[in-house]
C-alpha cells in the first residue's frame, strides 16, 4: 500500500492541473518538418565548457543527431534521451566516429554548467569509448535558439505558472553540412530507423514529404496524452471496419450453417 501511494502520488504531480497554457498554445506545441533546410552556421552558442562556438564548427564530415529539450526538464527530456540512447546502443555506428549528437537547451537561463552535468550522464549511460568527444550539450540566447528553432520548425510554450517549457519530442537528423534530413518523432526510437536516417543524412538526402506526413500522423502528443485527429480517425474507421468484417463473418458462418441444415434435413 506504501509503494502505491507513492505511485499515486508521484502521478499526481505529473498531472496536477495548474498551467497557464491555454489549449490553443498547446496546439502550436508540435514539429513542423524542414526537410532540406539549411541550419544558420554562424549561430554562437556556448558548449559545456563554456566555449563559445559557432554552430557550423560542429558539422565536418559526420551527420548529427539535434536533440533539442532543456536540462531541467523534469520528464520528457530524460524519456527522448533515454530512447535515443537505448536505440544508439543498438547501432554499430558510434557517437564521435560516426556521428555527433548535438543537445541543445531552448531555456536561455540555463547554464554550461547544467550542460556539463547532462553531458557526463549521457556519455556514461552511452559507454562507448570516444563518445565524450562526439556528443556535444549546448546553451545560448533566447534570439539565437528562437532562430535555431524557428529554422527547423521545432515550437513550442513556456508555462510561467509551472516555470516549464511545453514541447514536443523527437529528433532531427542532420547532415554534414548541417542540413535537415529526417526528423524522427517520439521517445522511443527504432535503431534501424536512425541507422537509415544516419546513412541518408550522410549521403546528403532529405526526406520526402510523404515519408513526413506519415511519421506525423502517427505522432502520439505527450503534453496532452492524446494522439492526433487524423490517427484517431484512422484508429475509429479501422474499429468500424473491424467490427464490419466480423459480423459479415458471422453472417456468412450462420448463412452456411442454415445451408447444411437444409440440406440433411
Amino acid at each position: 500500500m506504501k509503494t502505491l501511494a507513492i505511485i499515486l502520488c508521484l502521478g499526481a504531480a505529473f498531472v496536477r492541473p495548474i498551467c497557464a497554457l491555454t489549449p490553443g498554445d498547446l496546439s502550436r506545441v508540435k514539429f513542423e518538418p524542414h526537410p532540406g533546410q539549411q541550419i544558420s552556421r554562424d549561430l554562437v552558442f556556448r558548449d559545456e565548457t563554456e566555449r563559445a562556438l559557432k554552430f557550423g564548427d560542429l558539422f565536418g564530415n559526420r551527420p548529427v543527431i539535434l536533440v533539442l529539450g532543456y536540462y531541467r526538464c523534469p520528464m520528457l527530456c530524460t524519456m527522448i534521451n533515454d530512447g535515443l540512447i537505448n536505440a544508439l546502443e543498438n547501432l554499430r555506428a558510434s557517437v564521435g566516429r560516426d556521428f555527433d549528437v548535438v543537445e541543445l537547451s531552448i531555456d536561455p537561463d540555463e547554464t554550461p554548467a547544467a550542460a556539463a552535468k547532462r553531458k557526463v550522464l549521457y556519455v556514461r549511460r552511452y559507454g562507448r569509448s570516444g563518445a565524450a568527444a562526439g556528443w556535444h550539450c549546448l546553451v545560448g540566447d533566447g534570439k539565437t535558439i528562437k532562430q535555431l528553432t524557428d529554422e527547423v520548425g521545432y515550437r513550442y510554450a513556456y508555462d510561467p505558472e509551472v516555470k516549464q517549457y511545453a514541447h514536443p519530442s523527437g529528433v532531427i537528423i542532420l547532415t554534414q553540412d548541417g542540413k535537415a534530413s529526417r526528423y524522427v518523432f517520439g521517445v522511443t526510437f527504432n535503431s534501424t530507423e536512425l541507422r537509415d536516417a544516419l546513412a541518408a543524412a550522410k549521403e546528403g538526402k532529405s526526406a520526402s514529404v510523404l515519408s513526413q506526413i506519415f511519421l506525423l500522423c502517427y505522432h502520439y502528443n505527450p503534453i496532452t496524452g492524446k494522439y492526433g485527429a487524423l490517427i484517431l480517425s484512422v484508429v475509429r474507421f479501422a474499429s468500424v471496419g473491424t467490427v464490419a468484417l466480423m459480423a459479415l463473418w458471422v453472417f456468412r458462418l450462420a448463412r452456411t450453417s442454415n445451408k447444411r441444415a437444409t440440406i440433411t434435413g
